[in-house]
């Protein structure tokens, strides 16, 4: 580009100067009025005259095309397509806050926030109380001032790089008002800033105005949360969503309050909420108390869903020393709003099949209004549950939303029962196959016993095994999946390897492109780590955090697959009946046939790459922990000991190093003194530590 500016005329180079100097003030100019407009409700100009400041900057970026960058308010319409969102790893984990439903909770949470915090020495405990958002979690990262990617939450370590949608959103700056802050202290080159992306009710509304019935959005969170994937930037622009700032890091003054940079936020140009009281310190439990219940009258009346309030220890420097759990902070906790009723009538039950062959009574419902949707289906969970409710079909019924997403029925109102009531059968066969069903001695559920032949099995396990948080192989949904068992192509996850393009392109609305698009996702799926693989195989009682323990102790899989009962049991979160499972599903032909096609596919069957140590302070350590741990959860504590060159087990033996004792530790303790096992308390362990 600078070899054409050279080659300009001198007439021309004068043009172009005064054009950077013209698309300079009207970028400045078209970002204080998005901000006026947008984020202080206080527009100082029309629309039309907004439009025609935006259309004088597009005109001369055309003509002059190297000066447009991407921080140009014109490139908030869009208009990019994007095949794929890069995984990108976060910085630090954006943690999910511990939920609580009761005050009683809440006055115990600010009570250990206070223990904690004397233990530190520390008598800072004012809290910051945040209206709680439903909408998508949101991480952006600002360099020199400008926006350089926007990504989601994902699992907390990982999400998504959804940058170019993210830049369509006018509350989202492209460049920070860092000239506007009055008083913003010294701070790192990059900054980041977490928040959440949600829907008005009104562009709710008027995203589903003239959508079929069919294509409607069931609540602002779900339309939110399509919405940032879609491939088109330009129909994400027309969708018209907000950002809201919460937090903000990267101060050099790590000791600037909560919300003093909640403040900040909007000096910034981030939107923070409705203007007013909707975050507020607190400095005793009542004024907490007060902020609830003031929300919990006042939410309806906001222009968006907000379903409770976020609790915050004022004192972010404090928020490290404080720590976390595996999952959520300790200096944070968020109360959410009791879930709204509702009464309608159980129409009749359908039973669904599951990929473990598990059967699920599911509710088909007379439609009803509940938190901001209609309500149709509900699950029953297994037998038990129907007993425990006392429910037949054709009863009334009072319905929730747990956490206003999930709708279950709560309670039958059998004074209201007609002669037309019956009660719900355990259906004689599998709904999918025919199969009669079984009732393991011990277990809530009936299941179909057949595994290797139940259709309804073996598209649930592709579908797990395609599913985002395994092998994420993003273009083989239900519906392609159903095509591949029906047509014989695909009888276990392994054979999705082996198919060709002419039999996908021949499979209905495929086409040669779409069956390309599987065949580059399967291909990508090649190079999902060990553990994602772990997890995709679909073993009974192998989630997502088991799969990641099981990769670390085992990080061959050939181990794994001869490792003995006990072998398995010893591992942190198995226990005997994770590991009697495992081996189980090692000894069926089926799955050991699957494997093979696995491992002749590339998939990965080993860690790529063995963790670097912290240090050797537990080299050649083996470690048991007994008792309840004050500073760190098992999980945590266990994790130190594996990252710095030792080995956790659950059993105390000969070969034990040492016994790690926290509160009402039991019969391990005792076993270690018989032996002759060292001991130490968790002071000590965080010692050996350092």
């Amino acid at each position: 580009m600078g070899i054409l500016i050279d080659e300009m005329t001198g007439e021309r180079k004068m043009e172009r100067e005064k054009a950077a100097v013209e698309i300079e003030r009207l970028r400045t100019e078209i970002e204080r009025h998005n901000f006026l407009y947008y984020v202080r409700a206080a527009p100082e100009i029309s629309d039309y005259d907004f439009d025609r400041l935006l259309e004088r900057l597009i005109s001369l970026e055309r003509e002059f095309p190297d000066l447009l960058t991407p921080n140009s308010p014109s490139q908030r319409v869009g208009g990019q397509i994007t095949r794929e969102f890069p995984t990108v790893v976060h910085r630090e984990p954006m943690l999910s806050l511990s939920n609580t439903y009761s005050l009683e909770e809440v006055a115990d949470f600010y009570t250990r926030l206070g223990k904690l915090l004397d233990d530190e020495g520390v008598k800072e405990r004012d809290i910051v109380a945040e209206q709680k958002y439903d909408g998508v979690a949101i991480s952006l990262l600002y360099r020199d001032g400008l926006l350089i990617r926007g990504a989601t939450r994902g699992d907390g370590y990982q999400g998504d790089d959804i940058t170019v949608n993210l830049r369509t959103i006018p509350t989202i700056p492209l460049r920070l008002n860092l000239l506007w802050s009055k008083s913003l202290p010294g701070s790192k080159r990059e900054l980041e800033i977490r928040g959440e992306v949600f829907m008005r009710k009104d562009d709710f509304e008027r995203l589903n105005e003239g959508r079929p019935e069919e294509d409607r959005f069931a609540n602002p969170r779900n339309a939110t949360a399509g919405s940032l994937k879609l491939q088109d930037s330009s129909e994400v622009a027309r969708r018209r969503m907000t950002f809201v700032a919460y937090f903000l890091k990267g101060l050099d003054n790590e000791e600037v309050t909560q919300y003093d940079r909640l403040r900040l936020l909007g000096e910034l140009g981030f939107y923070t909420g409705k203007k007013g009281n909707n975050f507020a310190p607190c400095t005793n439990l009542s004024e907490i108390n007060h902020f609830i219940s003031f929300w919990a009258e006042k939410r309806w009346e906001l222009p968006y869903e907000t379903d409770g309030v976020v609790l915050k220890l004022n004192a972010v420097h404090l928020w490290d020393r404080i720590g976390a759990t595996s999952k959520s902070p300790r200096w944070a906790i968020a109360y959410k709003y009791p879930a709204q009723q509702a009464e309608t009538v159980l129409l009749g039950v359908v039973f669904q099949v599951g990929r473990l062959g598990t059967i699920t009574p599911v509710a088909e419902l007379e439609p009803v209004r509940l938190a901001g949707s209609t309500v149709s289906r509900s699950t029953l969970h297994n037998f038990d549950e129907i007993k425990r409710l006392g429910v037949q079909v054709h009863d009334r019924v009072v319905i929730e939303k747990s956490g206003e997403v999930i709708p279950k029925i709560i309670r039958a109102l059998p004074e209201k029962r007609t002669l037309f009531s019956e009660p719900i059968p355990v259906p004689s066969g599998c709904p999918s196959c025919g199969t009669q069903l079984v009732k393991p001695e011990g277990e809530v559920s009936w299941y179909c016993p057949n595994e290797e032949r139940c259709p309804a099995q073996i598209r649930g396990r592709i579908l797990h095994f395609a599913s985002r948080n395994a092998m994420d192989i993003r273009s083989l949904g239900s519906a392609l999946v159903d095509q591949l068992v029906v047509s014989g192509l695909v009888r276990d996850a392994g054979d999705l390897y082996s198919i060709e393009l002419h039999q996908v392109a021949q499979l209905e609305r495929m086409g040669e492109k779409s069956a390309l698009n599987l065949l580059h996702a399967l291909d990508e799926s090649r190079k999902r780590s060990y553990e994602r693989l772990l997890y995709a195989l679909g073993i009974r009682h192998v989630g997502a955090a088991t799969a990641r323990e099981l990769a670390r102790a085992y990080p061959v899989f050939d181990d794994l697959r001869t490792a003995s009962v006990e072998e398995l049991a010893s591992v942190p979160d198995i226990g005997s009946v994770v590991a009697r499972s495992i081996l189980s599903f090692f000894a069926i032909p089926s799955n050991q046939e699957l494997l093979r096609k696995l491992q002749e596919a590339g998939l990965p069957f080993r860690v790529a790459e063995q963790q670097v140590l912290i240090n050797r302070n537990f080299a050649g350590m083996t470690v048991v922990f007994t008792g309840e741990l004050v500073w760190y959860t098992r999980d945590e504590a266990s994790e130190m000991v594996r990252a710095r060159g030792g080995k956790v087990t659950n059993s105390v033996s000969r070969k034990t190093s040492v016994v790690v004792t926290g509160k009402d530790a039991g019969s391990k303790l005792e076993k270690a003194g018989k032996l002759g096992v060292k001991v130490i308390d968790e002071n000590g362990f965080r010692a050996m530590l350092q």
